[in-house]
């Protein structure tokens, strides 16, 4: 006789432009989730697909063998695990997996903080956008122990493909490094086109002409597209990139790490929030390259 390892009951904090799909997928695959957000609506659009949807974090997560979360920030995180009731309704064994981008150093605060409650801890961090949740093949970088990243792997298949990166806060080294290289690739796809323009080549061609040289890249295909194209449609935002560079810059100060590149990079897109473009998709870069430039 084939034992089969019962699906873990789930929980997903935090309902927005990535929870939506990615709980809308665990819904789907079969899962029993119970979904929560500070808005109470984005939770219930996932009730036809099954989702018990409840009015605080506590009350989602209290019947959960793995609680999700899903949340803006670090101070998010801290807030709904550790200041809302939520960790004080979970079961000895409980596995908390922290998707959210935050700073390794508290990833770790909070690895500890649970371990002293019997309850265990995942960073894991995701890549791919609204695109990789909905088609369910985001990049997930894990931190912590490989007993934990086992009992994670039902919810994680199907979400996309899943690597262990190493201890507590791997997982958000991992994201930080994909964020900096994401950052940094907009900026430089941005400015070699508006340099092709200023200097009378069409953008469209130009990356055309480059598509499967060394230069090629997603960032290329996909934001050198939107930049061609100056749709700026938030996807994933200014705001965020910017966030994600400062976790990036605090993070190299705090281990001793010279990092010019990505401290440039945290400039500019602090300058593009400060001139109204917080909202816009990150590859809005782009306008604030063009206005230095008298392009827009």
């Amino acid at each position: 006789m084939t034992l089969t390892t019962p699906r873990p009951i789930l929980a997903v904090l935090g309902i927005g432009m990535m929870g939506h799909p990615m709980a809308r997928r665990l819904c789907e695959a079969g899962f029993t989730v119970h979904a929560w957000n500070r808005s109470r609506a984005k939770a219930e659009r996932l009730q036809p697909f099954g989702a018990q949807v409840h009015d605080t974090p506590a009350q989602a997560a209290a019947a959960a063998d793995l609680v999700i979360t899903l949340l803006e920030d670090g101070r998010a995180v801290e807030d709904v695990l550790f200041q809302q009731g939520t960790t004080s309704g979970l079961r000895a064994g409980t596995l908390v997996v922290d998707m959210s981008s935050i700073q390794p150093r508290q990833a770790r605060d909070h690895a500890a903080r649970l371990a002293a409650m019997g309850v265990q801890h995942l960073d894991a961090p995701v890549s791919g956008g609204t695109v990789g949740a909905e088609a369910g093949t985001l990049a997930i970088m894990a931190g912590g122990k490989p007993a934990d990243f086992e009992r994670a792997q039902s919810a994680f298949a199907v979400l996309g493909r899943a690597t262990l990166v190493g201890p507590t806060g791997a997982g958000q080294l991992a994201k930080l490094a994909n964020q900096m290289i994401v950052g940094i690739t907009i900026g430089a796809v941005a400015e070699a086109l508006l340099l092709c323009e200023r200097g009378g080549a069409d953008m469209g061609k130009v990356r055309q002409a480059i598509t499967g040289g060394f230069a090629d890249s997603r960032i290329l295909q996909v934001h050198g597209q939107r930049m061609v194209d100056r749709d700026f449609a938030k996807r994933a935002a200014i705001t965020v990139q910017l966030k994600d560079m400062r976790n990036a810059v605090a993070t190299a100060g705090e281990i001793g790490f010279d990092a010019p590149i990505t401290t440039l990079f945290e400039k500019l897109y602090a300058e593009a929030a400060e001139h109204g473009l917080s909202d816009l998709d990150h590859s809005a870069l782009f306008m604030e390259l063009a206005s230095r430039n008298g392009m827009c």
